[in-house]
C-alpha cells in the first residue's frame, strides 16, 4: 500500500493580475478541494503561502497555495514538509501542464520537472523527485494553433472553449482526491485517465 497523500500543493502566482491565467490551474483546483473538505485558507507567513488544514477519515490533511510566485514554490512546500515531517511520497503537487491538452489530466509519481519552474524549485527544496504530480492540461500554444510565446501563453486566461475543457479536468481531478488521500493511487489513476479522450 502506498503512503496516503497528506499535503496537497496547488501551484500558481499570487495576486489579482494572475488569478484567471492558465498558470494558476493548480490554485483553481486547490480552491475546489478546500470547498470539498469544508476548510478555508489563511495566510501563514512561516510557510510562505495560504494554508488550509483539514481532516479526512481522521487524518490531518494540509492544503497550500504558495504565495512566492511560481519559481519559488519550493519554499512553501519545503517548509511544510519539514515542519510536519512529511516524506516526498506523501506530497501531491497540482500544476498546469503544457504537454496535455485542455480536458486532459495525468497523475504520476516522480519524473523530471520538464522545465516547469514550480516543479524544479519543489524538487530542489525536497531534495527528491518522489512526490506525486497532478498534471492539469492547459495545452501548448503550438498544439492550440497560437503564435504566442509560452511565457505569454501561460500568463493569459484560457479562451472560452479551453476554459470549459479545463473546468471538466478540474471536476475529474477533484473527484479522485478521496482516493489519493487513502493511498489508492491505482484506482485514482484509472479513474482520472479514463476521461482523457
Amino acid at each position: 500500500m502506498s503512503e496516503p497523500i497528506r499535503l496537497i500543493a496547488g501551484l500558481g502566482n499570487p495576486g489579482p493580475d494572475y488569478e484567471r491565467t492558465r498558470h494558476n490551474a493548480g490554485f483553481w483546483l486547490l480552491d475546489q478541494i478546500a470547498d470539498d473538505l469544508r476548510v478555508s485558507f489563511t495566510n501563514e507567513k512561516p510557510f510562505f503561502g495560504h494554508v488550509a488544514k483539514a481532516r479526512f477519515e481522521g487524518a490531518a490533511i494540509l492544503l497550500v497555495k504558495p504565495m512566492t510566485y511560481m519559481n519559488r514554490s519550493g519554499q512553501a512546500v519545503g517548509a511544510l514538509a519539514r515542519f510536519y515531517k512529511l516524506a516526498p511520497e506523501q506530497i501531491l503537487v497540482a500544476h498546469d501542464e503544457l504537454d496535455l491538452l485542455p480536458g486532459q489530466a495525468k497523475l504520476k509519481q516522480g519524473g523530471s520537472h520538464a522545465g516547469h519552474n514550480g516543479l524544479k524549485d519543489i524538487q530542489a527544496a525536497l531534495g527528491s523527485q518522489a512526490f506525486w504530480r497532478l498534471r492539469l492540461g492547459i495545452g501548448h500554444p503550438r498544439s492550440l494553433g497560437l503564435a504566442q510565446q509560452v511565457v505569454d501563453f501561460v500568463l493569459h486566461p484560457p479562451r472560452k472553449e479551453e476554459q470549459a475543457r479545463i473546468d471538466e479536468t478540474l471536476d475529474r481531478s477533484r473527484a479522485i482526491i478521496p482516493a489519493v488521500l487513502k493511498g489508492e493511487f491505482e484506482q485514482a489513476i484509472q479513474q482520472l485517465h479514463s476521461g482523457n479522450a
